[in-house]
């Protein structure tokens, strides 16, 4: 039986896997997501369901679908929108990202969102966990092939959110050029206003015209040390 706790008070009840905790990362890029026009969302990778669970709470229109290849991951991802009472309004699909035009229409959505693999294959030892590998390494899925899944999966001028690092910013905003996936929106993540920055969250519009708009960066930390009061707002703790 899955360890169900609640992500805030009063909020939706989620169950992690051992090997794939619930990161910062994946809290940031639900919050950084645009909801005000989405009615149909993929989250590709979904691992245990975390962002797909958030966005359907900030959002009660919202339909998602989850992607995951690891069964395992995907069982809890089912489990944890059976536990908030959440099927008629989300699923998870196990299947492979590389294989979206078998499983999905073209423009199913007009949301597609992303948390993936940071370090390409042989840019580091891999984990002999299998699922952490996958997590962690490009090994079942390129970030040129996971943009070409958003670019098919996404409707004209769908969105298409992820977060990434920051050294590998120009490969992300080439990949997602090729595929028609014209970036819109960037912020950088860093501890404080004088580190560098840890992560980059991107928006990209299918179809969409040139322009990029960068945003504040968003800082994890006063100049105390303590919660940024930003960082305290995205996890609910005021």
């Amino acid at each position: 039986m899955p360890d169900f706790t609640e992500l805030w008070p009063g909020g939706p009840l989620f169950a992690q896997a051992e090997n794939q905790r619930l990161s910062t990362d994946s809290v940031l890029l639900a919050d950084f997501v645009p909801l005000r026009h989405a009615r149909r969302g993929i989250d590709l990778g979904c691992a245990s369901g975390a962002v797909a669970l958030l966005l359907l709470a900030r959002e009660r229109t919202l339909d998602m679908t989850g992607l995951e290849l690891e069964e395992n991951a995907a069982a809890l991802a089912r489990a944890n929108l059976e536990r908030n009472g959440l099927t008629e309004r989300a699923r998870i699909v196990t299947g492979d990202i590389r294989a979206h035009r078998e499983l999905f229409r073209a423009g199913s959505f007009d949301l597609a969102v992303a948390n993936p693999p940071y370090f390409s294959v042989g840019s580091g030892a891999l984990s002999p966990d299998p699922a952490r590998a996958s997590a962690r390494s490009e090994t079942d899925c390129s970030l040129e092939e996971l943009c070409r899944a958003a670019a098919w999966l996404l409707q004209t001028g769908g969105s298409f959110c992820l977060v990434h690092r920051p050294e590998r910013l120009s490969e992300l905003l080439c990949a997602m050029t090729a595929q028609a996936l014209e970036p819109k929106r960037l912020r950088l993540v860093g501890k404080t206003f004088d580190s560098p920055p840890s992560l980059v969250l991107v928006e990209g519009r299918r179809g969409g015209r040139p322009g990029l708009r960068i945003e504040p960066p968003l800082l994890l930390t006063e100049p105390d040390g303590s919660e940024s009061a930003e960082l305290r707002r995205i996890y609910r703790r005021l």
